[in-house]
């Protein structure tokens, strides 16, 4: 492979030029949140790229460490897209090799429509019941779970760690709608609000989950998407 078609690939907004372009200024280090860790630094990732160093990216830690937040993309007075060339990076990693945590995500996702596995029938017992607990909340006493309500204003997709693990976080947003009068419903299947593939680079299985979500907007007769997350 030659030294640039890393950079070169479809998709990727990097271009050689871009590259070319960084001057090593630094104002994407200053403002990355992962800068430092076990030697993190964007502006030697590109230069890897631009030299060609395709194995030692794709087999690196580096990428991983990134946690896609878009700030080196704004920062950079050159418009260099280190955001795009890292996802590249992760796409072209073995799915074998991906973080075991993203990877099984991923997997899950597909399979069972979220992120942790949980079946639909845990997922709506969880959401009923806690609906119950939040309508026994002062004036809240009329409050009911909107699942698959059709025509909904608003739409709303989970994260997927909310159900099981942070049940409470759910209900701020709730008691925004309720005091709002507003139309809203939470699909009970596909509900997944963080699509780990976008971040492992796994354009595939990204395109069947954002699908799924269009399809629930489709058959619910949703106005709009929320993503409370």
């Amino acid at each position: 492979m030659e030294a640039l078609d890393l950079i070169n690939v479809p998709e990727t907004k990097l271009n050689a030029q871009q590259a070319m372009a960084c001057f090593t200024c630094a104002t994407c280090v200053s403002g990355c949140p992962a800068t430092g860790i076990d030697g993190f630094d964007a502006r030697k990732l590109v230069r890897m790229a631009v030299l060609g160093m395709e194995k030692e990216l794709i087999d690196a830690r580096w990428p991983w460490i990134c946690t896609m937040c878009g700030r080196c993309d704004y920062a950079c007075p050159m418009g260099v897209k280190i955001g795009d060339l890292i996802r590249n990076i992760r796409s072209l990693r073995g799915r074998e090799n991906v973080p075991g945590t993203l990877h099984k995500g991923v997997t899950a996702a597909l399979k069972t429509g979220n992120n942790f596995g949980i079946p639909r029938e845990d997922f709506v017992f969880v959401m009923k019941d806690v609906a119950e607990e939040f309508a026994d909340e002062e004036g809240f006493d009329d409050f009911e779970m909107p699942l698959d309500k059709k025509g909904a204003n608003i739409l709303c997709t989970v994260h997927g760690k909310l159900p099981f693990g942070q049940t409470d976080d759910m209900k701020f947003w709730w008691k925004i709608f309720y005091a709002a009068n507003e139309s809203w419903t939470i699909p009970s299947e596909n509900w997944e609000g963080v699509n780990w593939a976008l971040y492992t680079g796994d354009d595939s299985a990204m395109k069947t989950m954002v699908g799924r979500i269009v399809e629930n907007m489709e058959k619910l007769e949703a106005k709009n998407l929320l993503f409370p997350e």
